[in-house]
């Protein structure tokens, strides 16, 4: 009975090593940004981290990036899961910690990603928004090999939910591009001002000393800058994150959120 017992220890602890080995340890010093591939420069590592602690420091939300070479036959949803308790993202009173995993494609297997909130963040960014931003600002990136603009334009778009410049409905709404009548709005500017300028020149060919064929040129470039605007999938809302980009101190470390299961996830 002793030697059963002895035996069934022995195993336990021997699968818990093989466990821990499959998901790295919460980072020291810790950071947020965490690429165990060597997939982002040191440039890209620098500018994401800044915005997240910057995010951090701002209202509390600590969302965390991941990147590595295996998910040990895990399916993504659960391993993003299993890690984002293990390293207590988040603030314990709060729950307010998201997990950014990235499994980066390669000749031998697909690319996947997950993103998973803890329980405070479910109402800012629930699991159809979650898909929303994996298929819309990461994957059509990661197609083209940049993950890091897929990764920047994912991490924009949940500072500016859980910073609550626009909801979960509005980004639903408005990503994947614009309105199908949305081209026409600075032709319509620009009809505008012609009309304004003709108007005002009151049939004469010139205007304040400027002709009208500069002035078309003018209308004309500022209808060409506004329709040009907004590079990303979610053109009508790209002012937010930019209040982010700036310093603050070091990250300070994971303060102890829980995860309820809320996100999603997709392949490439």
């Amino acid at each position: 009975m002793h030697k059963i017992n002895l035996i069934s220890i022995i195993f336990l602890l021997s699968f818990g090593s093989l466990w821990s080995q499959d998901f790295p340890e919460k980072p020291n010093p810790p950071r947020l940004v965490n690429d165990y591939v060597g997939l982002l420069t040191s440039q890209q590592q620098k500018a994401l981290e800044r915005k997240l602690v910057a995010l951090s420091d701002t209202n509390g939300t600590q969302i965390a990036i991941v990147i590595v070479e295996s998910i040990h036959g895990y399916d993504i949803v659960d391993y993003s899961q299993r890690l984002a308790q293990k390293w207590n993202i988040g603030q314990k009173k709060d729950d307010n910690g998201a997990i950014i995993v990235l499994k980066p494609k390669t000749s031998e297997g697909k690319g996947e990603v997950n993103i998973d909130v803890g329980y405070g963040l479910e109402p800012y960014i629930p699991d159809i928004t979650s898909k929303r931003i994996i298929e819309n600002e990461m994957i059509p990136n990661f197609k083209q090999g940049n993950y890091y603009g897929g990764l920047d334009a994912a991490t924009n778009v949940m500072i500016d939910l859980v910073s609550g410049h626009f909801t979960p409905d509005q980004y639903n709404k408005g990503a994947g591009g614009r309105s199908p009548l949305g081209f026409l709005v600075p032709f319509i500017i620009m009809i505008i001002v012609i009309s304004m300028i003709f108007r005002r020149g009151n049939g004469n060919h010139t205007m304040g000393g400027r002709n009208h064929s500069s002035s078309l040129w003018t209308a004309l470039l500022l209808g060409s800058m506004m329709g040009g605007r907004g590079g990303s999938s979610f053109g009508n809302f790209s002012g937010g994150s930019g209040s982010f980009g700036g310093g603050g101190g070091g990250f300070g470390g994971f303060g102890g959120g829980s995860f309820g299961g809320g996100g999603a996830s997709g392949s490439w």
